[in-house]
């Protein structure tokens, strides 16, 4: 289960004083060297500046890095009310970030055992009408950390969610760990938002049909360069072009040759590079393909 979120401030508070620190543990928490920058520009589709790891870097250093080496924009998600208020605070302050809003799947069963479900969405409701919040994420089902009893407050905000990202028009991206088939089917019964994303996905090749078949992107994360991850690059080979997204989901899933080590938007280059190879495709073109397949989902990030 979930733990249960630390309530809020009281209102009035500024949400840019809001911060979470990573568990360091033995791991190096130095951040690497910056890649070679990408010639054709990129946008990071989705992280989490307001988790500092090892030293911790300012949201103004993180975009200034990530835009030395040709990543011009971050699609900042939250996952309770904390952090979504702080994404769209970021997204109203800085014209390189976007915001996606939501109640993480995993935090949904505390709201509900605490009697805050219903009071977490409305919150949810308000900041997804901020122009700057372009999406409501992450959102979906988490099969992995959440047992069978927690389960029916997932479905629970995962449905509300998706009337969210229907009602005011936004993309929605979705969080999805071991639960392929469920969120699907969801999606199904339910009718999906017209532009909705799979937030690091995880799937096969045979989902990646099924996404592509059904009009939705995939974002491939750090992971991708996994050793163990043969899924994800199968994913990758068959997923129709104008359907593929890249992240970092910072600071998480930083990829090989630097993985367990802080990731950060700058470090984009790295997976893309990657991917390109996998596809036989020139870095120009699949960065441009990338670009021009994140505004076509979230809109300009300068207006």
């Amino acid at each position: 289960m979930a733990t249960p979120p630390v309530p809020y401030p009281e209102a009035g508070s500024d949400p840019s004083q809001y911060v979470r620190t990573r568990e360091k543990g033995s791991r190096d928490v130095s951040y690497p060297a910056a890649p070679e920058p990408l010639a054709v520009p990129v946008y990071d589709n989705h992280a989490h500046l307001e988790i500092e790891d090892g030293v911790g870097l300012s949201l103004d250093e993180q975009l200034d890095r990530a835009g030395e080496v040709g990543v011009v924009g971050v699609v900042q998600a939250g996952g309770d009310i904390e952090s979504s208020r702080w994404s769209a605070w970021a997204a109203a302050s800085h014209p390189r970030v976007l915001a996606a809003v939501a109640i993480h799947p995993n935090e949904a069963p505390a709201y509900a055992a605490a009697g805050r479900l219903d009071e977490a969405i409305g919150v949810i409701d308000e900041l997804a009408a901020q122009p700057r919040v372009r999406a409501i994420g992450e959102t979906g089902l988490d099969f992995f950390r959440t047992d069978d009893d927690g389960r029916p407050a997932q479905f629970e905000s995962f449905e509300a969610h998706i009337a969210l990202a229907k009602k005011h028009g936004i993309a929605m991206q979705i969080h999805d760990r071991d639960a392929h088939d469920s969120v699907l089917e969801t999606l199904e019964r339910v009718g999906a938002p017209e532009r909705t994303v799979f937030h690091c996905f995880s799937g096969d090749a045979d989902m990646a049909r099924i996404a592509g078949e059904r009009g939705y992107w995939l974002s491939f994360a750090g992971n991708i360069t996994f050793k163990n991850a043969q899924n994800l690059r199968d994913a990758l080979a068959v997923i129709p072009r104008e359907r593929i997204l890249v992240e970092t989901d910072a600071p998480f899933l930083t990829p090989t040759p630097h993985r367990g080590r802080p990731n950060a938007p700058y470090l984009i280059p790295v997976t893309v590079r990657f991917m390109s190879e996998e596809l036989g495709l020139g870095i120009d073109e699949l960065c441009a393909q990338i670009a021009a397949n994140t505004v076509e989902v979230y809109g300009a990030f300068e207006d």
